[in-house]
């Protein structure tokens, strides 16, 4: 058990992942909203998803630039 804010939890580690999602700003939200229902167990360590803008996308191998790279 862990103390947290004065109250003891059970932590029961499991595996953790990252997820780096470029995507259209249009579908941001319905990413955020399937991830969001998909990982929530409702315990401490669901984790936390962090949305900002992509200033630039390169694809390396055709030079394609932004939306054409995705």
């Amino acid at each position: 058990t862990e103390l947290y804010r004065g109250a003891e939890y059970q932590v029961d580690f499991i595996p953790k992942i990252k997820l780096e999602i470029a995507t259209r700003t249009e579908n941001c939200q319905r990413v955020v909203e399937a991830i969001t229902k998909i990982a929530s167990t409702g315990k401490i360590g669901d984790g936390k998803i962090f949305v900002y803008d992509l200033e630039q996308i390169v694809r390396i191998r055709t030079g394609e630039l932004d939306e054409e790279a995705i």
